[in-house]
């Protein structure tokens, strides 16, 4: 079983690389982060600026669990203590900060694909208010040139589960569901929806995974490269 990751993955990666001489692969994978990411870190490259979580503080490490892998590069860190969910039952949704920016393509997803949903049920599902729900379906929003409607789904802003119940939920209200052959229409199109965003979200990750792949394999070959030049020196 995959041991969890960190409460908050790249903070705590940041730590791990300013205070301690893990190598970059064993950070990645306790943080559960592309090696890539962690070598931004060190090298100042990343675009956003972390602030250092200590793991030990947390629980999550040991001091000697890092003396250990700072012994042994080939070393896998074990998480001392899983850190602890919390869940929210009151209150707006929490959406993190990167992916604010994402919330009118989602909106502008659900005002296009599923018009029965109310202002209300896209404000709970997404965690926004009824005045950008408004100020984008009038297109008076002040960002509307750049907004293109996107799945709420493969931007992270809810689950599919979430957005089925209040499809199926607001289809009802609105009396798309009085027959049985109303049901099974909507069903099948609502399967075949999920079908087609689940192949568009394993596209999606193909092509980030092949692309980072495609960076790791040109960053190892111009070390490379430097190190035999170096060597010619």
């Amino acid at each position: 079983m995959t041991q969890p990751t960190p409460l908050m993955p790249h903070a705590t990666a940041s730590w791990l690389v300013d205070n301690t001489a893990l190598s970059f692969e064993q950070i990645a994978e306790f943080c559960g982060l592309h090696i890539l990411e962690v070598q931004a870190m060190a090298d100042d490259l990343a675009s956003s600026k972390y602030t250092g979580r200590d793991p030990v503080r947390s629980g999550e490490l040991t001091m000697a669990e890092i003396e250990k892998g700072q012994n042994d590069p080939a070393y896998a860190l074990k998480m001392q203590k899983a850190p602890v969910t919390v869940s929210r039952t009151k209150g707006p949704r929490y959406t993190p900060v990167s992916k604010r920016q994402d919330k009118p393509d989602g909106i502008a997803w659900i005002l296009r694909s599923h018009p029965e949903i109310s202002d209300a049920q896209i404000g709970k599902l997404i965690g926004t208010t009824r005045n950008t729900i408004a100020a984008i379906r009038d297109r008076s929003h002040w960002n509307i040139a750049n907004i293109q409607p996107k799945d709420p789904v493969t931007l992270g802003l809810c689950s599919q589960r979430e957005l089925d119940a209040i499809v199926a939920k607001a289809a009802k209200k609105a009396g798309l569901q009085d027959e049985a052959g109303d049901d099974a229409r909507l069903g099948d199109d609502r399967e075949a929806l999920i079908e087609e965003l689940r192949a568009e979200r394993e596209a999606q990750a193909k092509a980030a995974s092949e692309a980072a792949q495609e960076a790791e394999a040109a960053a190892w070959l111009e070390a490379k490269r430097a190190a035999e030049a170096a060597g010619e020196d």
